[in-house]
């Protein structure tokens, strides 16, 4: 269907889009960090399961300060398989997503992770992690948000769909409802063009692990 199609349906339903973009600069590079190379270039296919991830953080709005989500992304499925919530955005944020997706997965060594080249991300903690689970890094160009994409979808299909219909009170208020969203809708309900009108679970199948049930938070 057309978007002029979906236009006149929606005028004659008096039914209006939900469009609001606030624009909070979430990386911090570190220039003294080691960088590494985008050795996904923006191959946002992978064969199967467990290949290829990526990472990045946002923030959520909430009536006592932002909080930061740091997700986890199996590209072959798009499929959420790790995330965390703070107040902040230390390294141990995206070490706490990364972690949680690797309890979920298993993964065989050979794994790329892609992500940006914030601070957390070239920070000791985490390229410790990488190396323990022997999981090779990619990075985005630097303030090119289109190699990592995907994530970025995500984002905004979060936020148009949930974040912004929403206002939270507080952070575990956040916490609680994102987890919702990922866990019971988007991952196992929604659709996605990309996967064939399939949701992530369900194209993963037979060889999908069990969604996660909780958030992971750091306080």
């Amino acid at each position: 269907m057309g978007r002029y199609r979906v236009r006149t349906l929606m005028r004659e339903r008096g039914l209006r889009p939900v469009w609001r973009r606030r624009f909070v600069t979430t990386t911090q590079r570190d220039d003294r960090a080691p960088v590494a190379e985008n050795h996904l270039n923006r191959e946002f296919t992978p064969a199967g399961p467990n290949q290829a991830w990526a990472s990045d953080i946002t923030y959520i709005p909430t009536a006592t300060g932002w909080s930061y989500l740091a997700v986890i992304l199996d590209l072959y499925s798009r499929k959420v398989i790790g995330w965390a919530l703070d107040r902040q955005m230390p390294a141990s944020l995206t070490c706490e997503a990364l972690r949680m997706a690797l309890e979920q997965r298993q993964p065989e060594r050979g794994l790329l992770l892609h992500s940006d080249q914030g601070c957390q991300y070239t920070s000791a903690a985490w390229r410790r992690l990488l190396a323990r689970h022997q999981i090779q890094a990619s990075m985005s160009r630097r303030g090119n948000c289109w190699d990592n994409a995907v994530v970025e979808r995500f984002f905004l299909s979060l936020k148009t769909e949930r974040v912004w219909q929403r206002r939270y009170s507080n952070h575990g208020e956040a916490r609680r409802d994102i987890a919702d969203y990922i866990a019971r809708f988007y991952n196992t309900i929604r659709i996605h063009s990309t996967l064939g009108y399939l949701p992530p679970s369900v194209y993963e199948q037979p060889t999908a692990a069990n969604p996660p049930n909780a958030v992971s938070e750091i306080t």
